[in-house]
């Protein structure tokens, strides 16, 4: 019993022995840290600069399409779903039970936007 007490202390004193080095080496780290992110920003600028061309690119092509995905009156369908939700007075259909995810309020919205046959893109699913 003696000795395993024994080898008991003398663990732990190797392993606090151990945490005040990784300490150390802990705040090398971190100043070797500190230095490298200032480099990597100098160049996020640089190439932050190339995707701006290409941005402005993209626009011009995307201003020949309408500029609207979905109908204003689409965006009120939704409001008023999400209102009914946040009241506690909206259901999900065949089931009848309470919605209380905001996601499914936006669904509900945009499905009855679609079958009004207001201007909203098609299920991606």
């Amino acid at each position: 019993m003696a000795t395993k007490k024994a080898a008991k202390k003398s663990s732990s004193k190797k392993s606090s022995g151990s945490k005040s080095a990784s300490k150390k080496s802990s705040s090398s780290r971190k100043s070797a840290t500190r230095k490298t992110p200032a480099k990597k920003s100098t160049s996020r600028k640089s190439t932050s600069k190339k995707s701006t061309s290409k941005k402005s690119a993209s626009k011009k092509t995307s201003s020949k399409s309408s500029g609207r995905k979905y109908s204003p009156s689409a965006g009120k369908d939704v409001e008023r779903e999400m209102h009914a939700m946040k009241h506690g007075k909206l259901r999900s259909g065949r089931s009848g039970k309470k919605v209380t995810n905001p996601k499914q309020a936006i669904a509900i919205g945009l499905s009855e936007a679609r079958r009004e046959g207001k201007k909203v893109p098609p299920k991606k699913s």
